[in-house]
Parts: structure tokens; sequence; C-alpha cells
């Protein structure tokens, strides 16, 4: 299945049923009076987010949801159908956005989630509605109220505890592949990813989701390479793993584009904890570790672990840390959920 993580789709909730205008006609009944019914609702959209989905595809090949209109009342106090509602199925970690791109209407973290797009327009009254003591015999009715038409963007964001930053040919993907039945394609040439993959990591008999995103380059937040548009799915972690090529001739330098690109990019992606690894150690000698090792950390990085994804060689440590990560971000986040809101007087 093709990964689509943004999708443009047009919705309009239905139209309520005009009010009936109607008397009662029977024989040998003089006075029949009014007898017209109200008009029925019209169905509303709504967004739910649901399990088993991963990608917004199927929003490729439909883009327009359109509520069914109420119908109109009858005679005989009868009230119109309401119309049927409609429900857009997204995956977990969906956003949904206003036109602009900007504005976050709804944010669906968890299955069964469910939100109102656009509310079906109410059914009009009958004249039967509009009988008094002074009008016994009223020819008016409302017409039914208009249904809301919207544009709207869906965006998808992973929701994983672990985020895979780094370069091209960091080696993202075999340290994925490496540690979960996740299979990335791997190659000897950038940009191998072009869509995120997950992957479920065991340590210790604890389990946690890592995300592996395409690699970025200089000047990404600018659109080169493959953009930055895929830093979206590294958002909700809570914590990122930097990998830094070893085998590289230019390690600081790496090291600071990806640093300067999370900047880049805003929001509080470049405040995340971060655990940044030394990457392809296994071409390395003990004395070439330590040297690269002491420049990544003297350019700004702290506690660089030293890593090889292909033999295994420090891959635990660095589970075990990114665990001690995600632990103490949840404690974090719980710590704050639990805080009292403050008093106003």
């Amino acid at each position: 299945m093709k990964f689509l993580d943004l999708a443009k789709v047009y919705i309009r909730s239905g139209s309520g049923g005009g009010g009936c205008i109607s008397f009662r006609r029977e024989k040998f009944v003089e006075y029949g009076g009014p007898d017209g019914g109200d008009g029925g609702k019209g169905g509303s959209v709504f967004a739910e987010a649901v399990d088993g989905l991963n990608t917004l595809i199927d929003f490729r090949y439909q883009q327009h949801f359109f509520a069914d209109n109420g119908q109109p009342g009858m005679g005989r106090q009868r009230t119109g159908k309401d119309g049927e509602d409609i429900v857009l199925r997204v995956p977990v970690g969906t956003e949904i956005l206003d036109e602009d791109q900007e504005t976050v209407i709804a944010d669906l973290t968890e299955v069964g989630q469910r939100i109102e797009l656009a509310h079906g327009g109410n059914g009009g009254w009958g004249n039967l509605r509009f009988k008094t003591s002074t009008n016994q015999a009223p020819r008016r009715s409302n017409p039914g109220q208009d249904g809301v038409e919207r544009t709207l963007w869906l965006r998808l964001k992973l929701i994983a505890d672990v985020g895979l930053v780094g370069l091209p040919n960091a080696g993202k993907s075999t340290f994925l592949a490496a540690t979960s039945n996740a299979r990335p394609k791997i190659a000897d040439y950038p940009f191998t990813t072009l869509h995120p993959n997950l992957g479920v990591v065991e340590v210790d008999g604890v389990e946690f989701v890592v995300a592996d995103i395409p690699g970025l380059i200089d000047g990404a937040h600018e659109g080169r390479g493959l953009g930055d548009l895929f830093l979206g799915h590294v958002e909700r972690c809570a914590v990122l793993l930097h990998l830094v090529d070893g085998t590289s001739g230019t390690l600081v330098e790496d090291y600071h584009t990806i640093i300067n690109e999370l900047e880049a990019y805003g929001g509080a992606l470049a405040d995340k904890p971060r655990v940044t690894v030394l990457n392809k150690i296994d071409a390395l000698d003990d004395e070439e570790r330590a040297f690269l090792r002491d420049e990544v950390q003297a350019a700004g990085a702290e506690n660089v672990m030293l890593m090889s994804g292909v033999s295994r060689e420090g891959v635990t440590e660095v589970l075990r840390a990114l665990r001690a990560q995600i632990d103490d971000g949840r404690l974090r986040e719980k710590a704050k959920d639990e805080e009292p809101e403050p008093w106003q007087p």
C-alpha cells in the first residue's frame, strides 16, 4: 500500500428538508385545520480515528464527501426523514486542518475519537407549528437550513516513541531493520528511504515504537532533497535518535546540519530530548572511535554513544538509553496532567 500523509477533502453536510403546508381534509370534518409536518434534519459529516489504518491513501481516490439532505415534511403531521451522516475513517494520529493548512481543527490521537466537521441543517417547520388562537389556518412554513460546505486538509503524523533523524546513508534504516521486524529498503545510495517506516523494538522485555524518516540534507527546510515535511512524523516522539555517520569525512558539519534543520523546522522539535550516536563504528579502530567521539561532543553533543547497526555492537546500550528517555518523558507528561489548575478569583 502506498504511503500518503497529506490529503485534501471537500465536505458538505446535508440541508434540512422544508416544512409542509397542508390542511386536514376528511369527510364529515368541517374544520380540519393545519397538519403540515416538519422537514427532516440534514446529515452531518464526522471524522473518526480507527484502528488498522496507517496511510491516507483512501482519500486520493475520493475527495468529495456529501451527506444526504433531509426530506421535506408531509401532510398528516408527518416529519421528513433525516439525512444519513457520513463518517471519514482516518488513521490514528491524523490532524484535521482548515483550508489555510495552518489552523488545526482537531488532532485525533486515540482510537475511537470522533469530531463533527460539518453540522447538518435543521429541518423547517410545517404550518402546524404556526397555529395560534388568532391564526387557525396558517399558510406559512419554514424552509430547511442550508448545509455547511468546507475544504479541509488531512495530515497524518505517525505516533511513535522514538524518531530517527540523520543525513542520508547515516544508517537509520539499517538500525531499524537490525532491532525490529521492519524491513525498510537499504542501499548504498542517498535517499533510499522515500517514506516513513515504523518498527516495534524490544529491550529488556519492554517494547516501544521507532519511526524512520527520509534523510535530511542542508537546506531541507527550503525544499532541498525531500524537504522537511517528514519531520512532522517525529513531532509526537518522546525522544530523537540522532545518527551520525562515523565514516564521513565531515563529521562535525554533518552533526550541525541536522541540528540546524531541526531548529529551522520550528516548534518544539529542536527542544526534544536527543540521543546522539556515532554509527558505523565497525569500520573504525579504537583510536579513531575515541577521536571522533570527542569531536562530536566538542561540537555540542552530550554523552555521544557508539554503535554499529551491521555488527550490532552497542545497539543494546542505545536501546536502553532510548527507553530511559521514553520513561522520563512519560513521567513528565503524567506529572503535567496531574498539576492542579491555577486558582482564579
